[in-house]
């Protein structure tokens, strides 16, 4: 009986955003390497390349180390509420787009040197999308590094008004630019390791919470993955999910769901289960969910539970949009700091 107001609301909170574009499809080809493979289909060609990643994702979500890390000191405003100052940093992939290309991260630090979170908001956040838990896991004992994702806030060109370049009709960019996610994310968690933390927590929202498990996948200094809206696949939640209706619209007529699963495999949680067991896993879902539809999400946890994988699993009373309202964000952001304070 509850369910119909829910979907209601999750509805009307989705479509204040009315700058959503339809863009169109495109295979990418332009965001591969040219590998001598000319005489075959587009979709051939990136098939081979995908077949080629998968083969050594090691390889593919490598972050060589770096040391031109440069910290800018908050103002007085932003000390007061418990933000030292700025982490920049070069990406490793380089994108045509130059302020794409430098990594922001806002730096939460708590008291101690013991505990330290990487916060990945979701898509489309803002400059100040988890700036308030980043804060609250301070308040608690765990200093946060807030990232921007790529192509978002800061690091947004002139021609978006949307984080569009991460997730979109076009295949083969979506895969390169979330893989420069987890790249940025490596590099910031040698950060935190080079400033003596030794217990490193990952926490990721929505497409943030899948970034979040590949990094997971190819980081060993991971200890703990507070993942908050989870699914196995990246392709069907944009086949399927309320917020990605544009996007499907852009892919429809050229390609079809397995198709895109197979494309979009590398930056899907379900082909890491096997790499992620070092680390202890929170599962966060939303009952009434229209965007991560709820049964992709009890997938995921049946998975880790058939594979014995340490997690544990955390049902929120509401939706996708609604998780950020209250009182729903008070739970979320409970459930999330007291899994990350037990495990870390």
């Amino acid at each position: 009986m509850i369910a119909p107001l829910f979907h209601a609301w999750e509805r009307r909170l989705a479509s204040i955003s009315t700058d959503r574009i339809v863009r169109p499809f495109d295979w990418g080809l332009d965001w591969i390497p040219q590998n001598g493979h000319m005489s075959q289909t587009p979709a051939e060609r990136l098939q081979h390349w995908i077949g080629e990643a998968m083969g050594d994702t090691a390889h593919f979500f490598d972050a060589p180390p770096t040391a031109e890390y440069q910290f800018e000191e908050a103002g007085d405003e932003r000390r007061r509420l418990g933000e030292a100052g700025t982490l920049r940093f070069p990406s490793v992939l380089t994108t045509p787009h130059e302020t794409n290309n430098i990594v922001s991260a806002r730096w939460f630090p708590a008291g101690s040197r013991g505990r330290a979170v990487l916060v990945l908001p979701q898509w489309n956040s803002d400059a100040e999308g988890h700036v308030g838990l980043a804060r609250l896991l301070a308040r608690f004992g765990i200093s946060a590094l807030r990232l921007s994702l790529p192509y978002h806030d800061v690091r947004m060109p002139p021609e978006l008004t949307r984080a569009d370049y991460i997730v979109s009709a076009n295949i083969a960019r979506t895969v390169q630019v979330c893989r420069q996610a987890v790249l940025d994310a490596r590099r910031a968690i040698a950060w935190l390791a080079g400033q003596g933390y030794e217990r490193i927590g990952i926490l990721g929202t929505s497409l943030g919470s899948c970034l979040a498990m590949l990094t997971t996948a190819h980081e060993p200094l991971v200890r703990a993955q507070a993942l908050n809206h989870v699914s196995p696949r990246f392709a069907d939640v944009v086949w399927r999910g309320l917020s990605t209706r544009h996007v499907r619209q852009g892919l429809e007529g050229h390609i079809d769901l397995d198709l895109l699963r197979r494309l979009w495999r590398p930056i899907s949680p379900s082909a890491y289960f096997d790499r992620v067991g070092h680390a202890r896993t929170l599962l966060v879902y939303a009952r009434y969910d229209l965007t991560f539809p709820v049964d992709l999400s009890q997938e995921i946890a049946r998975e880790f539970a058939h594979r014995g994988l340490p997690h544990d699993v955390r049902v929120l009373p509401c939706g996708h949009y609604s998780t950020g309202s209250a009182p729903f964000k008070y739970l979320d952001g409970y459930v999330l700091t007291r899994f990350l304070l037990k495990s870390l």
